[in-house]
């Protein structure tokens, strides 16, 4: 049966999209045409692949079955496509990178301006987000992570600091009025600014000394999502109100400056850096292989 990819990419737009208007917006045809092309696909196999509301189009199971081989049987279609772009003189394309929210303010910024400049013909995207994603059901070529969540069939290539720690700070009017901790327990007694997860739990605060891991939960007068949320932990830390626990190097600029004041310096735990990671499939897009080949060239 002869299906035209044209077909198969207009479904998979809409079904992303949860919509047709809104696939239209990210494709640029007509929410008609998506429409008829779904219908016509739908006859062509013989079974619905979308339930349409006034409100919202979802998969069926038979459309959710048929997404989820699609999605990395058409980013091989792209990538092998992009591979023979790549032969030319400069690769050319779009980069879609799924990032933390961490390596988008502390890793990127020294890394993106001049890879752009060195690849003009390459648009770089950035979906800045906490949960790990499988990059290719995501309609992702690469991810951002740390080692702990990377599945074992990935590519990893380190990018960023190799070592890095989380540090605990405050004002010096804060630590003036409640006292300045002298171990990890200490805080417990203190106001300290809190992050959840993307699972929703709360994170414990780890600390290590001389081979002694120390967790403490405690509690303060601030909770917010890790990722979008940080930057109000900080401003409320910088404003005294308590406690804050965050990669060393987003507390560094404050750090440096006198305003937030290190606590528990010598509990601060180290531990490895982040890695770019994509799956290892035969055609690697020639816009990452560019960025690959950037960052090992560029790595401190």
């Amino acid at each position: 049966m002869a299906t035209d990819l044209s077909d198969l990419n207009a479904f998979v737009a809409v079904a992303r999209a949860g919509g047709f208007r809104q696939a239209s917006r990210a494709t640029g045809l007509s929410a008609s045409a998506l429409s008829e092309t779904v219908r016509r696909l739908e006859d062509r196999l013989g079974v619905r692949l979308l339930n349409r509301t006034t409100r919202s189009v979802v998969p069926t199971e038979a459309g959710q079955r048929l997404l989820d081989r699609l999605t990395p049987a058409l980013g091989e279609v792209e990538a092998a496509l992009d591979t023979v772009k790549g032969l030319g003189d400069r690769p050319a394309g779009t980069l879609k990178l799924n990032v933390p929210v961490s390596a988008a303010v502390m890793v990127l910024p020294a890394i993106v301006p001049a890879f752009l400049k060195a690849y003009p013909d390459i648009v770089l995207e950035l979906v800045v987000e906490e949960r790990f994603v499988d990059v290719l059901a995501a309609g992702c070529d690469a991810g951002i992570r740390y080692e702990e969540k990377l599945e074992q069939d990935m590519i990893a290539v380190p990018i960023g600091p190799r070592r890095q720690r989380f540090a605990a700070a405050a004002t010096p009017d804060y630590l003036n009025r409640r006292g300045r901790p002298e171990h990890p327990r200490d805080l417990l007694h203190h106001d300290c600014l809190r992050g959840r997860g993307s699972s929703g739990a709360l994170m414990p605060w780890e600390f290590e000394r001389g081979g002694e891991i120390v967790m403490v939960d405690p509690t303060g007068p601030l909770i917010v999502n890790l990722g979008a949320g940080v930057e109000v932990t900080v401003q409320a830390a910088l404003a005294g109100t308590g406690v804050v626990f965050l990669f060393e190097d987003w507390l560094r600029p404050h750090l440096d400056s006198g305003v937030l004041e290190p606590v528990l310096p010598d509990w601060w735990q180290e531990f490895s850096g982040p890695f770019l990671y994509y799956p290892g499939r035969r055609h690697v897009p020639a816009p990452l292989r560019a960025f690959v080949d950037f960052i090992k060239a560029n790595r401190d």
